[in-house]
């Protein structure tokens, strides 16, 4: 005990009257790199309540991410990275530039990690490594937006979002787009305020990975820039140096991307030539993007879309940059993505980086609440309330299969069929997640890929007496949305079965 009293006389400084200082007055002796010690370290670890609190959520993050992280089997767009994961560097290169819509970066990592082995584990270790790495990152960003009360905030809000916690248990790459932009995001602000042409070539850096591991971080991307351009426009002429390193910052970002951002622009003339048969249209994603990222919970979205608009009126009051950056941010996305739903399949993860801009702005409002209740448990009440309204969601998640159950359908199908029966995927490439649990070889069945109603019709003409097993997933309606291939089925075969979202139908 004496000891931590000396760390804290220690480390006093003068504080700021009315100023929220779970610390109480401690000031780190860690400035910069140079002050890295043992003893500075464990001074900060036993003295700062922020850094205690932050450890202490970073372990739950731990927890909830890593648990039961190989319970769910694989769907389908999991079964993709791997199918696509499996092959070398080069070929997985190619496979984006011949028109696959994620760039390499997440399949070139994944690729590492089957040198380790072949399961659910060992495919969603990166996400969840990421995730929770992601929290200490998200509270860099609320001290370096605000203070250290906004950053414990968020780093909380992080901790437990239903929203991430299920990104970080999926093998995909939304979670690692989400770390380098939040890292892009941090040097963003600190830059800002340093005109650090270091800080300008980490966000350079940095907005290249998030950009290399997902097309839609671009979105992100422009926008802090545009940013950067709005708070500067009033007196442009004496930011000149700032824009200066905000130009060798996206020079970094340009040398870093070149390629993909050549393929980047022959994918997108692709995706948008034709109308999009899945995903969310019109003002219906900004809806559905709040309601995930608050939770997947009707409640918890209103009550934390009001601390979020809360916040943001609070940040215009503390200084009207802070206020525009969260505005800007936000709308122009949803402005973007609006457009895009019409043209592109547009889907809420895509914009998973808004869940910085979100929880940012719900840290934010902790100071109207502490205006009006000068207590250093407003802080800690915020931090519980975000736990209170995840629970009961995170409760259902961890109580059941979120995913389709590839797994234990397959091991019930390698079970039903026969000898010399016939397998069909409708659509055809639902075989992914079929085929990395069945074995047609150890079944010694036959397996067939359908999409339309002459594809159905082709392969029953072969039928004979075997017993022919259509296996069939709501992806039919985007993959033939005409509706004929499902009413072949109806009209050619009888439902045998169904195991969360995947139908067994069978020939009569």
């Amino acid at each position: 005990m004496a000891k931590k009293k000396e760390g804290r006389e220690a480390g006093k400084k003068q504080n700021v009257a009315g100023e929220c200082d779970l610390d109480g007055g401690y000031a780190s002796p860690i400035k910069t790199f140079r002050d890295l010690s043992i003893e500075n370290i464990k001074s900060l670890i036993s003295a700062s309540r922020y850094i205690q609190t932050l450890i202490v959520l970073t372990i739950i993050g731990f927890f909830l991410r890593f648990y039961n992280l190989g319970y769910n089997s694989l769907w389908l767009d999991e079964a993709s990275t791997y199918s696509i994961s499996i092959k070398s560097f080069a070929d997985i290169w190619q496979v984006t530039a011949s028109g696959e819509f994620n760039p390499p970066l997440f399949y070139w990592a994944e690729h590492v990690m089957l040198m380790l082995g072949n399961n659910e584990f060992i495919l969603r270790f990166i996400p969840a490594l990421l995730g929770v790495l992601t929290i200490p990152l998200f509270y860099l960003i609320g001290k370096e937006f605000l203070d250290r009360n906004a950053g414990i905030i968020a780093a909380a809000a992080c901790t437990v979002s239903p929203f991430l916690i299920y990104y970080s248990q999926e093998a995909r790459a939304y979670m690692m787009m989400l770390f380098f932009i939040a890292l892009a995001t941090f040097f963003f602000l600190r830059a800002m305020k340093s005109c650090s042409l270091a800080h300008w070539a980490l966000f350079g850096v940095f907005s290249a990975l998030a950009f290399w591991a997902h097309f839609y971080a671009l979105v992100m991307i422009g926008t802090l820039v545009l940013c950067a351009l709005v708070e500067w426009a009033p007196h442009i002429r004496s930011e000149l140096a700032n824009l200066t390193m905000l130009v060798a910052g996206i020079i970094v970002f340009v040398a870093l991307s070149l390629p993909l951002i050549i393929v980047t622009l022959q994918l997108f003339v692709l995706r948008t030539s034709s109308a999009p048969t899945y995903g969310i249209q019109g003002l219906g994603i900004i809806f559905e993007t709040f309601i995930q990222v608050a939770g997947m919970n009707d409640i918890a979205m209103y009550l934390l879309v009001a601390l979020f608009i809360v916040g943001i009126l609070q940040a215009f009051r503390i200084g009207k940059n802070k206020g525009i950056f969260l505005v800007l941010i936000t709308v122009l996305t949803f402005v973007i993505s609006y457009i895009l739903s019409f043209k592109m399949p547009m889907l809420p993860r895509y914009l998973i980086f808004l869940s910085i801009v979100f929880f940012l702005g719900i840290a934010v409002s902790y100071q109207l609440v502490y205006s009006l209740w000068n207590t250093k448990a407003v802080v800690y009440g915020f931090i519980v309330v975000l736990f209170v309204i995840s629970a009961p969601v995170l409760a259902g998640y961890y109580s059941g299969y979120s995913k389709e159950d590839w797994r234990g359908f397959s091991e019930a199908l390698q079970q039903k069929a026969s000898p010399g029966d016939v397998v069909v995927a409708v659509p055809g490439y639902i075989s992914q997640p079929l085929d990395y649990y069945y074995s047609s070889t150890r079944a010694d069945t036959r397996e067939f890929r359908a999409t339309t109603s002459q594809d159905l019709e082709k392969i029953y003409s072969q039928k004979g007496n075997s017993t022919m097993y259509f296996v069939v997933t709501g992806d039919i309606s985007a993959a033939d949305p005409d509706g004929d291939a499902l009413a072949w089925l109806q009209n050619n075969t009888r439902l045998a079965g169904q195991d969360t979202g995947i139908y067994l139908f069978t020939s009569p």
